[in-house]
């Protein structure tokens, strides 16, 4: 029976986003990755042949696990308004819970080398993105959008404010306080308002 690894690749991965969350995008290195985790850098070349490899897959794996719930939320029973509320404040938790993989998503893809990912790796990015979109464009129905596009209310409600209000916090290494949720919440009743 084979031993199984030492050095998965969720272990390397989990490595990334401390040492990004620690030290910024830039510290998120193949050797930096090894040594952390105590793996030879062979384990890791491995895995990862580049380091825009590695990256990819670190941002798409905390895209993946982020949206599941995010998607959950926004697929709620309720009027648009609601399920942006319901949306936001699971941005809100969800980064409360995750606050390792929250800076991750506040580097977002470009810091981390996205012009370089594997076509695989960019195409499970361009699928999620696509899955984002379309949930929030049916929230925003057919009123909220021009030319086919979502006019960026919702986008706004759900990810952005959440985002700003988790960044000051994270990068002042707070921890996001309870009272963060009735802000977003109420931006979001805001942004979307029954027609």
């Amino acid at each position: 029976m084979p031993r199984p690894a030492r050095y998965t690749v969720d272990v390397l991965l989990d490595a990334a986003a401390e040492l990004l969350a620690a030290e910024g995008p830039a510290a998120v290195t193949m050797s930096a990755v090894a040594r952390s985790t105590g793996a030879p850098s062979g384990s890791v070349y491995h895995r990862f042949p580049t380091r825009a490899a590695l990256c990819g897959e670190l941002w798409v794996r905390t895209e993946e696990r982020f949206q599941e719930e995010l998607l959950e939320a926004l697929s709620g029973d309720g009027d648009p308004q609601n399920r942006c509320v319901a949306g936001a404040l699971r941005n809100m938790q969800w980064c409360r819970e995750n606050p390792v993989e929250a800076h991750v998503l506040l580097a977002g893809p470009d810091q981390l080398d996205m012009g370089e990912w594997p076509d695989t790796v960019a195409g499970r990015r361009k699928r999620l993105q696509r899955k984002l979109r379309k949930v929030l464009a049916e929230i925003a129905g057919d009123h909220g959008r021009i030319d086919g596009r979502v006019d960026g209310r919702v986008a706004a409600a759900v990810m952005d404010v959440p985002a700003a209000i988790v960044r000051r916090h994270l990068r002042a290494r707070q921890s996001i306080p309870a009272a963060a949720d009735d802000i977003v919440a109420d931006c979001a009743r805001a942004l979307i308002c029954p027609n």
